[in-house]
């Protein structure tokens, strides 16, 4: 049966997982990560957030009651399958929690590897950005047989929206939003780079600020915030291509979506070179940027 106050495992300790964790720590709980193989950056933020570092994913199965497995979406199934191992050699009735940007069918999947290997699985979709001092962070919707004891962390400082007991659920919502949010921004980022290549940026720019205004603002902000993320956003976007075509949707929107972030990731603002950072922060030097990045590109014979 779990403690009251669990012992909480993160994997892996990003912008978002560091976050939640401190958010956990601030709140009396112990966190635990292990750290193999992450960046130096991750190592930084873990030890920013008070997050205790384990030898092995063993110790962690072993001491942690809920384990959040919060990673780039490629990442998600290989998490399980490591943890699957360390739980076949370390028995014990932990809760998993995938709280990555994944397919319904993708998380079915992993609850299958999970279980089979002795623990408890549910399903958690992320909505919102991390939690910092000055908000209340991200909700987490939670589905799954074993939602409720997952639900305990509303007692310590995270929002946690229980949707009900089908695994697939909350990552079938995640999915829904983030390809109207993510969706929409891959698309600005699309017409605002097509405009300036075409020598007509002033003139969208008027015409949306006189006829959408709200969406300019959006764009504004959203657009010049999102290529640092890039990378983590075209295997989500390829996610939601899944989603709908499971369904019966077309994908090939998503999927296009998914090429405009692999298109941001290759250039310098996705790669974080500083001096493009400190240039790319606002919408104009974003969409300069990317225009550029498409003369450069070599034309297809």
């Amino acid at each position: 049966m779990m403690s009251s106050r669990p012992t909480i495992g993160i994997l892996s300790p990003g912008d978002m997982g560091h976050a939640i964790g401190a958010r956990l720590q601030k709140h009396g709980l112990r966190v635990l990560t292990n750290l193999t193989g992450r960046s130096s950056r991750s190592v930084a933020l873990a030890a920013k957030a008070g997050i205790i570092d384990v030898a092995d994913d063993r110790t962690l199965v072993q001491e942690a009651d809920i384990v959040l497995s919060i990673l780039v979406p490629a990442e998600a199934t290989a998490c399980a399958e490591r943890i699957a191992t360390a739980l076949q050699a370390a028995p014990t009735r932990l809760l998993f929690a995938d709280c990555n940007a994944i397919a319904p069918h993708t998380v079915q999947s992993m609850q299958s590897i999970i279980t089979t290997a002795g623990a408890d699985f549910v399903d958690v979709g992320i909505i919102g950005g991390p939690p910092r001092a000055d908000n209340a962070g991200p909700r987490l919707y939670v589905s799954g047989p074993q939602a409720e004891q997952f639900a305990i962390l509303k007692e310590y400082g995270l929002d946690i929206r229980v949707l009900g007991p089908a695994i697939g659920q909350s990552s079938g919502l995640k999915m829904c939003y983030a390809s109207l949010t993510k969706g929409l921004t891959a698309l600005a980022t699309e017409a605002l780079t097509a405009s300036k290549a075409l020598g007509l940026s002033d003139a969208l720019t008027t015409e949306l600020q006189s006829s959408q205004p709200i969406l300019y603002r959006m764009f504004q902000g959203g657009v010049p915030a999102m290529p640092p993320k890039a990378y983590r956003w075209v295997g989500e976007m390829e996610e939601i291509a899944h989603t709908f075509a499971d369904l019966g949707l077309p994908p090939q929107m998503l999927e296009g979506a998914a090429a405009i972030y692999r298109f941001v990731e290759q250039t310098e603002l996705g790669r974080e070179i500083p001096e493009a950072r400190q240039r790319g922060q606002n919408l104009e030097e974003v969409t300069d940027i990317l225009s550029a990045a498409l003369d450069a590109k070599p034309t297809e014979e």
